[in-house]
Order: C-alpha cells, then structure tokens, then sequence
C-alpha cells in the first residue's frame, strides 16, 4: 500500500501515517487523569509546581513530569518570575479546546456516565 502524504500545518509534508501516530501522541496527553487535573486548574490561572502539588494533593514528581509532557506538546507554557516558575495553559489552542470538549461532554457524553453509575459499571474508571 503506497504512504499517502498530506500537507498540514505551515504545508509540512507528512505522512498519513506519521499524522495518526501525532493524534496519539496529542490524544494520549489528555488520556492522563493527572494531566488533565493540571490543566482544570490552570484553566483558573497559572501556577507554580508547589502549588499545584499543594491544591491537586499530588506528588511533586508526578506534576513534575506531567508538566513537562504537557509543556512539551504544548498545552501548557512556562513563565519565570523571580525564582519561580509559573505554568499556564497555551490560551491560543487548549484553552478554547477544553471549552469545546466542556461543551461536548455535557451534551454527548455525560448521560454517557450516569447511565454506568446507575447500572455500577463505572468501578472509578
């Protein structure tokens, strides 16, 4: 089977399937229920890792690294002020983005879940 290549973003060749292993990569970000914590509470403003550490009642390796992953796809950015490092989240693309999931979710997806808890299928999952 011949690789199709698309032009995306600044008209980047790349490959069907090189995009489809992106989607992973930005779909698997938002998998994580620490990483998506963090990026609730940062929709409030932004924070440093103590605090997020002190208001998630995480641990501070696991902010840590979810920070770097989130940072790395860019979902959120980083800002020094004095000593401190402040994250807050990219307000161009997943600030928006979480509203729109918001939305969905609470006109697809919600009915969705309550349904399980009725039946006990939900087990924290």
């Amino acid at each position: 089977m011949a690789n199709k290549y698309i032009f995306h973003r600044h008209r980047v060749k790349i490959s069907e399937s090189d995009l489809y292993k992106t989607y992973k990569i930005f779909f698997g970000t938002l998998v994580s229920q620490s990483r998506l914590r963090i990026i609730n509470l940062l929709r409030g403003g932004k924070k440093n890792v103590s605090e997020i550490v002190r208001d998630l009642d995480m641990n501070q390796t696991t902010v840590s690294h979810d920070l770097a992953r989130l940072k790395r796809c860019g979902f959120v950015k980083s800002e020094r002020n004095h000593r401190f490092i402040y994250y807050v989240l990219n307000h161009g693309t997943i600030k928006l983005l979480m509203s729109i999931i918001d939305k969905h979710m609470s006109e697809y997806c919600i009915h969705i879940l309550q349904s399980m808890k009725e039946r006990g299928e939900n087990n924290g999952k």
